[in-house]
């Protein structure tokens, strides 16, 4: 779980800069420490909500389940 929501960040990132994932140019461990979201993705509770920096962008990951980029919502891939 804690590794697809790692995912959506990066394709959330990707999508802002019109870009695939595997052409971001900064691995997200640069800015957050991705443990840290795993952990909290496991954490019994969803209220929570993390916030941190790239380079070019701001990103907000909550306990349920939303990725912003920018206060932009992701939107979701089905």
């Amino acid at each position: 779980m804690g590794e697809s929501v790692l995912n959506r960040i990066a394709e959330a990132i990707a999508e802002a800069e019109n870009t695939d994932p595997e052409e971001l140019n900064q691995p997200l461990e640069r800015f957050v420490s991705t443990d840290a979201i795993r952990d909290l993705v496991a954490h019994k509770s969803n209220s929570w909500c993390l916030q941190f920096e790239t380079q070019n962008h701001v990103i907000e990951v909550t306990g349920n389940n939303n990725i912003l980029v920018d206060g932009e919502q992701e939107r979701p891939s089905f």
